[in-house]
């Protein structure tokens, strides 16, 4: 009967450190977005000799490009993590890391500027609510809706 016992204990163990060691994992799961090591990529740039085409070969085809300008490029690394139990499994930012890189007309960097986590402001949203002029219904619109309204109004079934 003893022998039975322990063999059981071995199993309930066992079956006890499986479970956990499946659930329990040393590293959290992050989702990346964009380019991994930024910041590094960024060191290996070097003002007024790198060209268009070592960025590429080093960084890939930029994620966008400036709308006013093509020679401003923009690369994006983006890391987020599923929050702790108080913060109810929401996504926390752990990198933002922006670069902008800018050429010259032959394709030769001349500026790199990168901005991270602690560069972004807080964005204040106005609440005031703009008139649309669009669905506004002018007079013979509102004399037929007045139309519709009595002919659908006063209906006895």
């Amino acid at each position: 009967m003893r022998f039975i016992f322990r063999k059981h204990n071995r199993i309930f163990y066992i079956i006890f450190l499986l479970f956990f060691s499946t659930n329990c994992q040393l590293k959290d799961a992050n989702k990346p977005h964009g380019l991994n090591f930024l910041e590094n990529r960024e060191k290996a740039l070097i003002i007024n000799t790198t060209n268009k085409n070592d960025v590429i070969k080093l960084m890939g085809n930029p994620h966008s490009t400036s709308l006013k300008d093509q020679n401003t490029w923009i690369y994006i690394e983006r890391t987020t993590k599923k929050g702790e139990l108080h913060q109810l499994g929401r996504n926390v930012l752990i990198k933002n890391n922006v670069l902008e890189l800018k050429f010259n007309k032959y394709g030769v960097l001349t500026k790199k500027k990168s901005y991270n986590k602690g560069d972004m402001k807080k964005v204040d949203y106005s609440n005031k609510e703009t008139v649309n002029e669009v669905n506004q219904t002018g007079v013979v619109g509102k004399f037929l809706g007045s139309i519709k309204q009595k002919m659908y109004g006063k209906k006895k079934f």
